[in-house]
């Protein structure tokens, strides 16, 4: 791709362990592309932004690093599973942030329409109906 400027909502961009950076276009193979094309995702980073309106189906955990989430527009409610129960943190400003802790299950629960950026430790995500 060349270099922009890019729209996040249509091409991500892959930071690698030696700090080289690439956008990367969105279609309906991405994550499997990263993974092939990045050797596992191993040391990597993606930055994202993701919209939704209803509550995430799934919960996920990144067992490689932290996550950064910042919130673009809207508000959510971001869900950690941490030792059996949930703690809630309601993200409703624009331009705050939170940090998912490397290893814990999370989930989000939209009070309105909600955009965020993400900057993700992706090795070994792991993604499941219910944490744990």
């Amino acid at each position: 791709m060349s270099a922009g400027p890019h729209r996040l909502a249509e091409a991500f961009f892959v930071l690698t362990p030696d700090g080289a950076g690439t956008a990367r276009p969105l279609g309906p193979q991405f994550y499997a592309d990263l993974e092939r094309d990045f050797a596992g995702f191993k040391g990597c980073s993606l930055v994202s932004q993701h919209s939704w309106d209803t509550p995430w189906p799934t919960w996920e955990m990144h067992p490689h690093g932290d996550e950064f989430v910042l919130l673009l527009s809207g508000a959510t409610d971001f869900v950690f599973w941490r030792d059996g129960l949930e703690e809630v943190i309601r993200v409703e400003q624009v331009g705050a942030y939170v940090v998912v802790p490397r290893g814990v299950w999370h989930t989000a629960r939209p009070v309105t329409p909600t955009t965020m950026l993400f900057i993700t430790t992706g090795e070994g995500t792991l993604n499941a109906e219910r944490p744990g």
